[in-house]
């Protein structure tokens, strides 16, 4: 096997794991009335609070997808805006109290969905693939 059929390879399977992935995600996300989208932003949410042309830049999204976005789930009482307590001139998005447990429990749902596929991997495997997906995951995060 060449380098490159490796390489192909490695490609295949990543993708084939995303469709997968993205197949719980969609299906959770829409007994919930939620998009692919509005899933991301509240995991992006869960432990911080950008601005939204931050948000939108991480997400690919030009800023008036996204305050529509926002608004939607603003009206919802899941998401809020507000001012950085260390500058108020700069407005960030957060996750409300109820977009908190919302999101906690769509997590949970995801985790039960998802862990079982990773039974079949002995504790070193998967600390030996989170080893492995970081550097790939690290790199992405600049696109």
């Amino acid at each position: 096997m060449t380098s490159e059929d490796s390489v192909d390879e490695l490609i295949d399977a990543l993708v084939r794991c995303t469709f997968q992935v993205t197949g719980v995600l969609t299906r959770i996300g829409a007994e919930n009335d939620l998009s692919l989208t509005q899933l991301r932003v509240f995991g992006i949410l869960r432990d911080r609070r950008p601005r939204i042309t931050e948000l939108a830049a991480y997400l690919g999204l030009d800023k008036s997808t996204m305050s529509g976005l926002i608004d939607r789930a603003e009206r919802r009482g899941l998401l809020a805006r507000g001012k950085n307590p260390r500058d108020g001139r700069v407005i960030e998005v957060f996750l409300t109290p109820a977009g908190h447990e919302l999101t906690q429990r769509l997590y949970a749902e995801v985790r039960a969905t998802l862990a079982p596929d990773l039974d079949g991997l002995g504790p070193e495997q998967r600390t030996q693939l989170l080893g492995l997906l970081e550097p790939l995951l690290n790199a992405g995060a600049g696109r």
